[in-house]
């Protein structure tokens, strides 16, 4: 542990299984505290915070496309921490793999909620609790994909949230600058990283893929988010950070 973020506050939705975890795991590991959310993996908040203790970490269940549940969260963290200095916009769903116009509204609005709509709650949320709490400086880091920078022929809803999700990080990060708030808000696209959603199947043909012959792991991207939470990165604002073992080059 080099304490890279000694003393910061954070908050990681979907922090508790796959790429969200292993932010987390690093945030720990530079000595952040850490409020990890989940919807339905209830089990896996609890074991998170019993691997990280529950002196550095914190569980709370989370829709994220819920403004009331965001209220929640914050509070939580606001009361076992004492402030916010960063917030991991990582929770996200794949939706369903269909042509365009075979796409249910019900599916394309699903996807759009949680991937993209919650990004706007979660930076609202975060932005008003940095203010209250934190002299209205901080780091918001928005977990798209490539998907929001090409297009997946067979996720059109989720290409168009995470296209939004980049977009959104660049206006919020102009908006804020502008204004004198010391507030940064950048976007992070990952490519193919080793966890749960990869089918056994597709995983030889998917890696024929990647430049550099293996997928990716979760802490692959903690590691970019420990740089995009710390103070390191004062003047990184507005900024994509592709992470795909050189699959865009």
């Amino acid at each position: 542990m080099s304490d890279r973020l000694k003393g910061k506050v954070a908050i990681i939705t979907g922090g508790v299984a796959g790429i969200g975890l292993g932010i987390a795991e690093c945030y720990v590991r530079e000595g952040a505290k850490v409020v990890v959310t989940a919807n339905h993996n209830v089990d896996g908040g609890h074991a998170a915070v019993a691997k990280f203790g529950d002196d550095v970490s914190l569980f709370v269940q989370q829709d994220v496309a819920s403004e009331a549940d965001w209220k929640k969260v914050i509070d939580a963290t606001i009361e076992k921490f004492g402030k916010l200095d960063i917030l991991v916009n990582n929770a996200g769903v794949g939706g369903m793999g269909a042509a365009i116009e075979d796409l249910d509204l019900a599916d394309w609005q699903s996807v759009i909620d949680v991937n993209l709509t919650a990004n706007f709650l979660g930076e609202k949320a975060a932005i008003n609790a940095m203010k209250k709490t934190n002299d209205a400086k901080g780091s918001i880091i928005n977990v798209s994909s490539v998907a929001g920078l090409v297009g997946l022929p067979m996720a059109p809803a989720y290409s168009a949230s995470k296209g939004g999700s980049r977009l959104l990080s660049h206006a919020t990060a102009l908006n804020l600058a502008q204004r004198g708030i010391d507030i940064r808000v950048n976007s992070v696209h990952p490519g193919w990283i080793d966890t749960a959603i990869i089918p056994d199947a597709a995983r030889e043909q998917i890696i024929k893929t990647i430049p550099v012959g293996h997928l990716g792991k979760p802490k692959d991207i903690g590691e970019v988010c420990v740089y995009l939470g710390s103070d390191e990165s004062e003047f990184a604002n507005g900024a994509e950070f592709t992470v795909d073992g050189g699959q865009r080059a």
